[in-house]
Formats: structure tokens, sequence, C-alpha cells
């Protein structure tokens, strides 16, 4: 069984199938955590698992569609009946529209760009925050995207989504920075070799990219230091 500074702790990740997640999530469980981890499809849940277990980490996969209604409510209520407190909430899942203008986006596509990027976001926080609240050193880490800051054309429906996720994640970081342990960051990876990059830049050499074990290295150091509520970062 895997020791390291996580050991005794507990760790969600989203959109832990692949790529950052992934990486994160093994690295997580790498560090001794024993990692939930969560996204849509249970093959790659497995395969992510199947690994954590290899090399002597602990997971529990966790399939949910953070679009659904009422899916983030019964995944805090299945996780609060199994262990009494949540150590660190990696958000990593979103979903990237269609690149186009901003009068030409499409409205069933940047509907649920929100609902996954922005309402879950909510529910995230609203059903876990009361977890969050039992651990010793709770932690929040929020995946995020340059353009969430610094609009650019054709990225509208992406940028919005995102500013719209780095204020909830700042506003939590405010509301509950001097009345509790926890602490949030947002993080923007940078360009990485994942799938919703090779989407959105399908000419890019993704030998040019670093690869989802770098931002997962960072995160992973980043949660075993002692950052700042509100802390803001940009992975190189």
């Amino acid at each position: 069984m895997v020791e390291g500074p996580f050991s005794g702790q507990l760790a969600l990740v989203t959109g832990a199938s692949r790529g950052i997640g992934a990486a994160t999530a093994e690295a997580l469980a790498a560090a001794g955590a024993h990692v939930v981890l969560t996204a849509r499809t249970a093959k790659g849940l497995e395969q992510v698992e199947e690994r954590i277990f290899q090399a002597g980490g602990k997971a529990t996969i966790a399939p949910v569609d953070l679009s659904e209604p009422d899916g983030i409510a019964r995944l805090a209520a299945a996780i609060s009946q199994r262990w009494q407190a949540l150590d660190m909430l990696v958000i990593n899942a979103a979903i990237l529209p269609q690149l186009s203008s901003v009068a030409d986006i499409d409205q069933g596509a940047f509907n649920k760009a929100l609902t996954v990027n922005v309402l879950a976001t909510q529910a995230l926080i609203a059903n876990f925050d009361p977890m969050l609240r039992r651990s010793e050193n709770p932690r929040v880490v929020g995946l995020s995207s340059s353009v969430g800051m610094k609009p650019r054309a054709y990225w509208g429906a992406y940028g919005a989504t995102k500013a719209a996720f780095e204020t909830l994640l700042d506003c939590y970081a405010q509301e509950t920075r001097n009345i509790s342990k926890l602490r949030v960051a947002i993080v923007n990876p940078g360009a990485t070799r994942t799938a919703m990059r090779a989407r959105a830049y399908p000419g890019e050499d993704p030998a040019s990219l670093k690869p989802p074990e770098a931002v997962a290295r960072r995160l992973v150091a980043l949660l075993a230091e002692p950052f700042d509520s509100g802390h803001r970062e940009t992975v190189s």
C-alpha cells in the first residue's frame, strides 16, 4: 500500500477518465490519497482505477454525468455514507463547445457547456461543502483557462463559462476564508497535450505540448503547500 504526504486523506477528481483528470488522480493516489474518480464513462474510469491499483494506490470509481439534474447530489450522498470528510476536491471536468463567433454560437452546445462548466461547479460546492468543512485541511482546486480572464475572438462560449466558473470559485474563497480552514485555488494548466486541446487546435503538433502528467505534478505539489485561499497560477 502506498504511503505518502496524503495518506489518510480523501480526494475527489472530476473528469478523471482521461487527460489531466486521470493524471491528477493517479498522482494523488501515488502520494497516498484515496481517490474517488468520477466522469461520464465507466470504462475510462476503470482503466485509471486499475493503473492506480497496480501502483499500490487506493481508488473508487463513481461514474456520474455532471449534466444530470440530481447526479451530483447522488454522488455526494454516496460518498458521505462511506467517508466523514473530503480533504481535496479537484474540479477538472469541462466541455468545450464548437469555436465560433458570438453571433453563431450553437445554443444547445452552449447550454450543455454552461451546465457542466458552471452549474455543476456550484452543485459540487453546495453538495460537498459540508464534507469539506469536516476536514482538518480542506482544499478545492478548479482547472480553468486563459480565455476565462482574457476574452479571445471565437472563444466566447467557452470563455464565458470559464469566467463564470472562476467567479464562483473566487466568491467561494472569499466567503469561507475567515470562517473556515477551507482554501480555494484556480489553476490554468496552460497548453497541454489533451483531447480538448487537439479539438481546439487540430493542426498543432502534440509533441510540442507538455503532457498531462506535468500539470498533475504541479497540482499535487500545490495541494501539499500552504497556499492562500484565492490563489491563482498558470502551469508553465
